[in-house]
C-alpha cells in the first residue's frame, strides 16, 4: 500500500464479503485484521479479492492483534512487500518500460513526424493496461472513484482526442509518482522494522550448567539464559547471577549504561556492556518490552486522528463532486456556448487528475506516523493519533506527587548528632533497622551503605507499631522512633523542637535516635523530587502550559515539594477528589494528567490526555493515552513539543495539498496547464506531503535548562 487510500480500498473490498466483520487495515504496518465466518466466505476468496486489487497478501508470521481482541474467527493477513531494492520492484520495471517506449516513440517522431499520433500509443497503452485493470477491480470492489480510475479515464480520453503523447506522459509520471510514494512509505515504516530487529534471533539457554543456542522466540518464563559481554539481551527478565552495565538506550532512550546486579530487571533488545549475566526469563517473546512497544505503536498508528477522520469524510464527498465538476467543464462550454469539444474535453480530463485526493488523505497519517516514530525513539509512547493531536492543545498539566514528581522512594536528607558523631549515630540507627522492609528503615540503611558505615550486630529487635523500632546494640538499647514517641519518655529541648519543626515544615519525616532513653541524634527523611522535575516544570511554563500538583499527601509535605518545584498544589486528595479537580480543570481548557499509581487511574481516564510514568503500575499504563518509558518529568514537555510540531506539520501538509490543487484548478480551467502538469499536481503533492512528514523524523527535542537541542538519531542511537 502506497497511501491510506489503498487501505480504504482494501477495507471496502473486504467489507463486501459475507461474514467479514470488524475490518481494520493498518496502512503503516501493512496488516489487515478482521473476523470472518468461513461458512459464509472462505478466507481464500478474500485473499483472491485482495490480489485482484493488485496487492500481494499472506498470513502474518506472528499475531499482531492481542489474543481475544477480535474473538472467534479472527484473521490476520499481511500485505506482501518483498525485501528488495526499490529499483528492482514491479513499479520500477513498469516505469522503465514506459520510459523506454516513450524514448523510442520520440526518436521515431523525429524521423517520421506524420506518425506522431501513433508512436506514443504503446507507452500509453502499457500504462493504461496496468492501471486500468486495478481501476476496474477497485470499482468492482466498491471503490469507483480511485486514483487509478481517474487516471485511466484521463488517459483514454487523451488517446480519443489524439493527444497520445500527453497520454503517455500521464501514465509515465503517474508511475514515477507511485514509485516515489513506495519509497517514501517504506522509509516511514523503517522505524518499526528496526525496532523488531533489536531483539536477537537466538539465545544461549543454560541447562545443567551448559549453554546451547536456541531460538529466542522459544524461550519460556523461568528459563535461564546467558548474556555475554557485547550480546543483546534476548528476553525480558531479571539478573539471576552476575554484575554488569547494560546499555538500554535502544529501549528506553537512557543514554548512560545502567548498572545491573542480582535481582535487577533487564529488557529484551538492550546490550550487555561488560560482565557476563545469567538472566531468568520473566516474559515470553510475544510480550517482551520490544513486542509491547511495537504493538502499542502499531495500534497507535491504526487509530485515526480526528483530523484524519475529518479529511477522509471530506474526501468521500469531495471526489465525486470533483468528478462531476470535471464532467461539467468538459461538456458544458461546447453544449452551451458552442466551444471547441477537444479543448474542453482536454481540460475536463486534466481536472479529473487535479481532483485526486491522495495527497490530502495522506497529509495527516503521514505526519502522525513520523511523530509516533520520533516519540518512540525517545521513550515516549503515544496510543494513537488522536492522543498525539490532543497533547499539543493542553493548557494545564496535573501531576501526581509520589512516584511522578518524586522518585517514590524516601531518602535521608539531613543528619544531626546530639551526642557524638553523625557517623556513629547513623550506624546505631542502621543496626536497629537492619532487615527492615519499612521505607524509612530502607532509607537509613541505604544512607549507611552509601557512607560506608559498617553494620553492627543487633539483638532483641522489636517494633512498636506506628511509633518506633528498638534493638540492643553493643549492650545498649537503641530506639529509632517518632518525636512524639521519644517525647513520651524523655524531655526534648527547645532547640531540638525547633529543628524538628523546621524539617517537618519542609515536608520531611523526622526520627529520633535514642540510646538507653537519651536522644542522641535526629534523621530527616523525604521522598525527594526527581532530579529533572524542576527543569520539566520550567519547560512547561516556557511553553505557556500551567502545572499543578494533585496529591493525597498532607498539605505541609505537598507545599514543600511544590514550592521547591515552582508549581501550584492541592493536597489531601482521595482518588475521587483528584477526579473532581481534573473535571474542574477540564471545563476551563484541555488538561493532561500525569500519574503512576492505581489511585491515579480514574483521573488519567477523565483527563483530556492521560500520561503514565513508565515505572508505574500496569493499570496506569493501560488507562493512559501516553506513557513515559524513562519516567522523566522533562519528557512531558518533550511530548507537548513533539505534538505541536506534528500539528504544525499536518497544517503544512493540508496547505500543500489544497494549495496545489487550487492553483492547478484555476490554471487548468483557463487552459494554462494541461494533462501532465495535472499529474504533477497530484503525485507531486503526494510526494511533497510525504517528504514533509518525514522531516519530523529529524525533530530535535529541546532542553529546558540549556536552551539547546538534542539531535534525534536512528533507533538505538544514544540520547543526550
Amino acid at each position: 500500500m502506497d497511501c491510506p487510500s489503498c487501505a480504504s480500498k482494501i477495507e471496502t473490498a473486504v467489507g463486501r464479503f459475507g461474514g467479514a466483520e470488524d475490518i481494520r487495515v493498518n496502512y503503516h504496518s501493512q496488516v489487515l485484521a478482521f473476523r470472518l465466518d468461513e461458512a459464509a466466505t472462505p478466507r481464500s476468496a478474500v485473499e483472491e479479492g485482495i490480489r485482484k486489487l493488485g496487492y500481494g497478501v499472506a498470513p502474518v508470521e506472528a499475531p499482531r492483534v492481542v489474543e481475544g481482541e477480535l474473538g472467534a474467527g479472527a484473521v490476520d493477513l499481511g500485505l506482501v512487500r518483498p525485501r528488495q531494492s526499490w529499483w528492482k520492484g514491479k513499479k520500477a520495471r513498469l516505469a522503465a518500460a514506459i520510459g523506454a517506449l516513450m524514448a523510442a516513440g520520440f526518436a521515431v517522431s523525429l524521423a517520421a513526424p506524420a506518425l506522431d499520433h501513433w508512436v506514443y500509443l504503446p507507452a500509453a497503452l502499457l500504462g493504461l493496461g496496468y492501471f486500468g485493470r486495478k481501476a476496474i477491480a477497485a470499482a468492482g470492489a466498491g471503490s469507483p472513484f480511485s486514483i487509478e480510475m481517474l487516471m485511466s479515464i484521463a488517459t483514454v480520453g487523451a488517446i480519443a482526442i489524439g493527444a497520445t503523447s500527453e497520454a503517455a506522459v500521464v501514465v509515465f509520471l503517474f508511475t514515477i509518482g507511485e514509485l516515489l510514494e513506495n519509497v517514501a512509505a517504506g522509509r516511514a515504516r523503517a522505524g518499526i522494522e528496526a525496532l523488531g530487529a533489536l531483539v536477537p534471533r537466538t539465545a544461549l539457554l543454560l541447562e545443567d550448567g551448559t549453554a546451547r543456542e536456541v531460538s529466542a522466540a522459544s524461550l519460556k518464563v523461568g528459563d535461564l539464559v546467558l548474556v555475554r559481554p557485547g550480546d543483546r539481551v534476548s528476553a525480558d527478565g531479571e539478573v539471576a547471577e552476575g554484575e554488569s552495565e547494560v546499555d538500554e538506550s535502544s529501549v528506553t532512550g537512557e543514554s548512560v549504561p545502567v548498572p545491573k546486579a542480582e535481582g535487577a530487571p533487564v529488557f529484551a533488545g538492550s546490550i550487555n556492556a561488560s560482565g557476563a549475566l545469567q538472566v531468568r526469563v520473566t516474559k515470553p517473546a510475544s510480550d517482551n518490552t520490544i513486542a509491547r512497544i511495537i504493538r502499542l505503536v502499531e495500534e497507535a498508528q491504526d487509530a485515526k486522528a480526528p483530523t484524519a477522520r475529518f479529511i477522509e469524510r471530506f474526501s468521500a464527498i469531495y471526489t465525486p463532486i470533483a468528478v462531476a465538476v470535471a464532467a461539467l467543464v468538459a461538456v458544458a462550454p461546447p453544449l452551451v456556448a458552442g466551444a471547441d469539444w477537444d479543448t474542453w474535453i482536454y481540460r475536463g480530463l486534466a481536472l479529473l487528475l487535479v481532483a485526486c485526493p491522495c495527497a490530502l488523505v495522506l497529509s495527516t497519517p503521514a505526519a502522525i506516523a513520523s511523530g509516533l516514530a520520533v516519540g518512540t525513539r525517545r521513550g515516549l509512547l503515544v496510543k494513537g493519533g488522536g492522543a498525539l493531536e490532543a497533547i499539543g492543545r493542553i493548557r494545564t498539566v496535573a501531576f501526581d506527587k509520589t512516584g511522578t514528581l518524586t522518585e517514590g522512594r524516601p531518602r535521608v536528607t539531613d543528619l544531626l548528632a546530639l551526642n557524638g558523631s553523625e557517623r556513629t549515630m547513623l550506624g546505631l540507627a542502621a543496626a536497629v533497622e537492619n532487615g527492615s522492609s519499612h521505607p524509612l528503615g530502607r532509607a537509613i540503611l541505604e544512607r549507611a551503605e552509601a557512607d560506608g558505615v559498617p553494620l553492627r550486630p543487633a539483638k532483641d529487635a522489636r517494633a512498636i507499631l506506628g511509633k518506633a523500632v528498638e534493638a540492643v546494640v553493643t549492650g545498649k538499647r537503641v530506639s529509632v522512633g517518632s518525636p512524639s514517641f521519644v517525647a513520651e519518655r524523655a524531655q526534648l529541648s527547645g532547640s531540638i523542637g525547633v529543628v524538628v519543626a523546621g524539617w517537618e515544615n519542609q515536608g520531611k519525616t523526622v526520627v529520633v535516635v535514642s540510646v538507653d532513653g537519651v536522644p542522641t541524634g535526629l534523621i530527616a527523611v523525604r521522598d525527594e523530587p526527581r532530579p529533572d522535575a524542576a527543569e520539566g516544570i520550567r519547560a512547561l511554563h516556557a511553553m505557556g502550559v500551567e502545572a499543578v500538583m494533585l496529591t493525597g499527601d498532607n498539605i505541609r509535605t505537598g507545599q514543600a515539594i511544590a514550592g521547591a518545584l515552582g508549581l501550584q498544589v492541592k493536597a489531601g486528595l482521595l482518588p475521587e477528589d483528584k477526579l473532581r479537580e481534573i473535571s474542574a480543570l477540564k471545563a476551563q481548557a484541555p488538561v493532561a494528567m500525569v500519574g503512576d499509581g492505581i489511585n491515579d487511574a480514574p483521573a488519567l481516564a477523565a483527563s483530556s490526555v492521560g500520561i503514565a510514568m513508565g515505572g508505574g503500575t500496569d493499570v496506569a499504563l493501560e488507562t493512559a493515552d501516553a506513557a513515559l518509558l524513562n519516567s522523566r518529568v522533562v519528557d512531558v514537555a518533550a511530548l507537548v513539543g513533539l505534538s505541536r510540531a506534528t500539528l504544525s506539520n499536518i497544517h503544512q501538509n493540508v496547505a500543500i495539498a489544497l494549495g496545489l490543487k487550487a492553483v492547478f484548478l484555476v490554471t487548468t480551467v483557463f487552459g494554462i496547464t494541461g494533462l501532465w502538469p495535472a499529474v504533477l499536481a497530484d503525485t507531486g503533492a503526494t510526494v511533497l506531503v510525504t517528504l514533509n512528514a518525514l522531516r519530523l523524523l529529524s525533530y530535535r527535542f529541546q532542553s529546558a535548562s540549556a536552551g539547546v537541542y538534542s539531535p534525534v538519531g536512528n533507533i538505538g542511537d544514544t540520547w543526550r
